[in-house]
């Protein structure tokens, strides 16, 4: 995807953008949504300009539509399965706009703009208001509270909800998510910078110290890094059995000593830099 981004960017001579939600509030979570959690929603509120309105950013919506006015006025905006130009940020907003000038109870598919004076995400909504995302196990706000529930709809809410990977947010710790694959795993969004984050997890990788130590001895282990949206995602393997609640406090202690890690300004020694040379080998790229 990110090579098919690049070859788009100078195809159009527009400039790829590698972190698209950068300056909007709680970022990580807003690359987690579009990334990582199969159904969640989130706050939002465009600003004076665009009608103080207040939006529902989500995941995905039915029919692949990417957003909707609901019939009782509700505007959602879904973050995945939109096709992206080179700046995803712009190709939302337009979305957006779209869809706030639409009437209740139309649905809209995306487009891609490729004018680099079009209005971002950054620049409609307000920068005041935080995402505050929650995550769901189903796909009840697809529906309209004076909605008429048929069978028909209770099928499609039933199903979407079966195919959707279970994920939780873990307490504790911001813009951390476990998720029940093959097996579980928690996926960890970092703000900071990519060279600070690697380093300091090859400190303590260095040092053995990587893995997540669970009640009882056993520990889940560092299993590598991503990068989405321009931020990157640590990931742990989690023992089989293992909850969200079981890894918080886990989270928290790994939390603690990521900060005093990344506080170092000690060069890497030896051991250090082959180990950033292991997670730089495997590390790969989502967007």
């Amino acid at each position: 995807m990110a090579a098919t981004l690049v070859r788009m960017a100078k195809k159009t001579g527009t400039a790829l953008v590698l972190r698209p939600f950068e300056g909007l509030p709680n970022e990580p979570d807003w690359v987690a949504m579009r990334e990582l959690i199969p159904s969640a929603t989130g706050t939002a509120r465009t600003v004076a300009k665009y009608g103080q309105k207040d939006v529902m950013v989500c995941t995905i919506l039915p029919g692949g539509f990417a957003a909707m006015n609901r019939p009782d006025g509700t505007v959602l905006l879904a973050l995945q399965g939109q096709p992206s130009t080179a700046d995803l940020s712009r190709d939302l907003a337009g979305t957006l706009l779209k869809v706030l000038d639409s009437e209740p109870g139309t649905a809209v598919r995306s487009e891609a703009i490729f004018d680099e004076a079009a209005p971002r995400l950054q620049d409609v909504l307000d920068l005041s208001v935080p995402l505050n995302i929650s995550v769901n196990a189903d796909y009840e706000y697809w529906v309209d509270a004076t909605a008429t529930r048929d069978a028909d709809m209770e099928a499609s809410l039933q199903e979407a909800a079966e195919y959707a990977v279970p994920s939780q947010a873990v307490e504790g710790v911001d813009h951390a998510y476990w998720c029940q694959m093959t097996k579980p795993f928690v996926r960890w969004v970092r703000a900071e910078d990519e060279d600070v984050v690697v380093d300091a997890i090859a400190r303590l990788h260095a040092r053995r110290q990587s893995a997540l130590v669970l009640d009882g001895g056993k520990e889940a282990r560092f299993l590598g890094m991503f990068r989405a949206a321009g931020l990157v995602v640590p990931v742990w393997e989690l023992p089989d059995g293992t909850t969200a609640e079981d890894v918080s406090a886990p989270m928290v202690a790994m939390g603690t000593a990521l900060d005093e890690a990344m506080g170092s300004t000690d060069a890497l020694n030896a051991l250090e830099r082959r180990a950033r040379e292991g997670i730089r080998s495997r590390q790969v790229t989502l967007r």
